[in-house]
């Protein structure tokens, strides 16, 4: 049977997750509702508004059916995604979905007109992958538990703890399949 995997499909580049993941070999839905979880694998939490991304999630009832999901099941985010997953984050008092041992500073490489790519090399995944920053963060420091997958300038941008993966640039807005290929393949060794 077909891995299946969600994306959360409340603000970003939702489309491009969904047409990268089904490159990858997985079947994909969206997650608007708490009901969109069921028969999951695994869910994608894409790039966007991080405070915004919360309170639509709350709005919907997602924000714990998300917390239990991830309890179980692999999750990757992306950008805003990723601040989400966080711990800790820089200017805000607690995290939201706290999942992974970081702590991260948001729009840390500037505003949206200082938006960037970047040659990276991503631990087991790829020598040269272009790294798509949009009011992108990174990650200030990730506990001895966190395999550290890639850096730019000197910061964190990519990282995996157990069964999550996080970016903080935009693999779905580059035409290289690599880490959703990479999502998929621990999504299926998880299952």
């Amino acid at each position: 049977m077909a891995t299946r995997i969600g994306v959360l499909a409340l603000q970003g580049a939702v489309s491009e997750h969904v047409h990268a993941l089904e490159n990858s070999g997985s079947q994909v839905s969206l997650v608007k509702n708490i009901g969109d979880l069921e028969g999951l694998d695994g869910l994608v939490l894409p790039g966007g508004e991080s405070t915004m991304m919360r309170r639509m999630m709350d709005r919907y009832g997602l924000f714990e059916a998300v917390k239990q999901f991830a309890a179980e099941k692999p999750v990757f985010g992306t950008c805003a995604g990723l601040i989400l997953m966080a711990k800790q984050i820089e200017g805000r008092k607690g995290p939201h979905l706290s999942l992974l041992d970081i702590d991260v500073k948001r729009n840390a490489f500037g505003r949206q007109v200082e938006s960037f790519e970047a040659d990276l090399a991503i631990k087991g995944i790829s020598d040269h992958y272009t790294g798509v920053f949009i009011r992108a963060p990174y990650i200030k420091s990730a506990a001895a538990n966190v395999d550290v997958l890639a850096t730019y300038e000197g910061h964190i941008v990519a990282c995996r703890q157990e069964r999550f993966l996080c970016c903080a640039f935009h693999p779905e807005l580059t035409s290289d399949p690599a880490m959703h290929r990479y999502f998929v393949q621990m999504v299926n060794e998880s299952r």
